[in-house]
């Protein structure tokens, strides 16, 4: 994974783990959800980019 990529991935969550914050101490159920989502769809971007990183691997060593 590069590093752009962990950095954008970090920022995402960060900034829904913000939005679900505020969400949540403002009564708002819609930011905090909308937070919620942003998270997940950090995680699972992460999730891909580890796979692909596996998989790299997986094809450098068959190389050998």
């Amino acid at each position: 994974m590069g590093i752009a990529d962990k950095i954008s991935n970090k920022a995402d969550d960060l900034a829904g783990k913000g939005k679900e914050a505020a969400g949540k101490a403002t009564g708002d159920e819609h930011l905090e959800n909308e937070g919620k989502a942003d998270q997940a769809k950090a995680s699972l971007k992460d999730g891909v980019e580890k796979i692909k990183d596996a998989a790299s691997d997986v094809k450098d060593s068959l190389k050998k």
